[in-house]
């Protein structure tokens, strides 16, 4: 890449202080090869609107990988057939159903520059959602809000426009395809082991791209549980340090229990206690409420707050089932008696 373009690049990069704050580094490294991976293996809609928008960025990646085979593979296969082929420094995975903003690949070859220590970079959806439903406007700017609001040093990972260095992705052994077979959270497993080998990744919200996705009520709750949630517990039960990421945080599990606290108060009529908790909530959770009503207006923020209720309820009803996935693994790993007796044998 032209070195003539790094005065620009300083302005949209930074690195790190010892105290985790960013800052402008002073001592900048190579200038890393990008290479663009966009899983595609199950024929999606948005396909050629995400490959545009990413090969007309500003300094756009070095190449562009589409992974359209094996067919039907789930995400986390895809990424790693991608990866594979890749060629570049870092390896930028892009969602399908994503238009990524102009400036993103200069915001993630800026971040590499400034800090030649950063191992992995991820960005957040816009404010903008491209899909106008009430569900979908919700979850796009739930996503928004939680990565805008705990922006550097992280240790999780996001698959939907998240960048790593590829011999780090492949010292620890790339997304777990046995594991996560489809759609899940194989990109915070993977932050997870990252930050466990001592990789620097950092949550950098300037990054952004437009969500194209649709969602539905019922599509919602069943990613929040099946696809999250459930995973998520298991996942933390097996000696994950993520228990305070993004959506783990402590405001968040407070939330949900005031959610718990609120619904059962109110079936059992105790209507001081039912509006003690959805207050806890609203304070809680104010900033993401005025952005709602910001972007939406105030009726669609209302139900805004009712979703953001059913998707906390949705987290605590995972939980148990989330323990009892873990057990079922645990034993389903343990070797048996019988097996024990005939190596001892």
């Amino acid at each position: 890449m032209n070195s003539t373009a790094l005065p620009e690049w300083k302005q949209a990069g930074s690195g790190r202080s010892a105290g985790g704050r960013l800052e402008p580094s002073r001592d900048p490294g190579r200038v890393p090869t990008l290479s663009a991976i966009v899983p595609a293996t199950d024929s999606p809609p948005w396909l050629a609107r995400a490959e545009t928008a990413i090969r007309g960025s500003l300094d756009p990646p070095d190449e562009v990988i589409v992974v359209r085979s094996p067919p039907n593979a789930g995400p986390a296969e895809a990424r790693n057939v991608g990866a594979e082929r890749a060629r570049g420094d870092v390896l930028v995975f892009v969602d399908a159903d994503m238009v990524v903003h102009p400036d993103a690949f200069r915001r993630i070859r800026a971040a590499y520059w400034a800090d030649p220590g950063l191992t992995a970079v991820f960005g957040s959806y816009d404010d903008g959602p491209s899909d106008p439903g009430l569900v979908s406007a919700f979850r796009n700017l739930l996503h928004h809000h939680v990565h805008c609001s705990q922006p550097g040093p992280s240790r999780t990972f996001w698959s939907g426009l998240g960048a790593v260095r590829r011999d780090a992705f492949l010292k620890v052994g790339g997304f777990d395809s046995a594991r996560y077979p489809l759609p899940s959270i194989e990109d915070v497993e993977l932050g997870t082991r990252l930050a466990a080998s001592g990789a620097w990744i950092d949550l950098d919200s300037r990054v952004r791209a437009t969500h194209l996705k649709h969602w539905s009520l019922r599509g919602m709750v069943e990613t929040d549980f099946r696809r999250r949630g459930v995973p998520w517990v298991a996942m933390l039960l097996r000696g994950s340090s993520s228990a305070s990421a993004l959506n783990l945080s402590s405001k968040h599990r407070v939330s949900a229990a005031g959610c718990v606290v609120g619904v059962l108060a109110f079936l059992l009529r105790r209507r001081r206690v039912a509006l003690a908790a959805l207050l806890t909530v609203l304070a809680l959770n104010h900033s993401f409420y005025a952005l709602l009503w910001r972007q939406q207006g105030p009726v669609r923020a209302v139900v805004g707050i009712g979703l953001h209720i059913v998707h906390h309820l949705t987290a605590v009803a995972a939980v148990p089932a989330g323990v009892f996935v873990h057990f079922r693994e645990r034993r389903a790993a343990k070797p048996s008696g019988d097996a024990g007796l005939r190596v001892a044998g």
